[in-house]
């Protein structure tokens, strides 16, 4: 882990919000984790693709999140992924 963090920076999910004010992080190496706390039943987009959307927090402050829409080949690879899946 120490090698692949090498010269990045580590956000928590719950951090995001508060660094984007303050920080230009698309200047900036960064990482972050997070855990799947809930998943919505796979939907239909307006053009008939299927879609997913995954809650993620980091456990630290349960009202923040951030919610990941998986699109094309990332849903049909990872829509089954488990709740709770870091």
């Amino acid at each position: 882990m120490d090698r692949k963090m090498a010269n990045r920076k580590l956000i928590r999910l719950s951090q995001i919000k508060s660094k984007i004010v303050v920080e230009n992080l698309e200047e900036t190496d960064w990482v972050t984790f997070g855990v799947i706390v809930r998943k919505v039943t796979p939907q239909s987009s307006n053009n008939g693709r299927t879609f997913s959307i995954w809650r993620l927090n980091d456990l630290r402050d349960l009202n923040q999140y951030v919610s990941l829409f998986l699109f094309g080949d990332v849903h049909r690879e990872h829509w089954k992924t488990d709740q709770g899946t870091v």
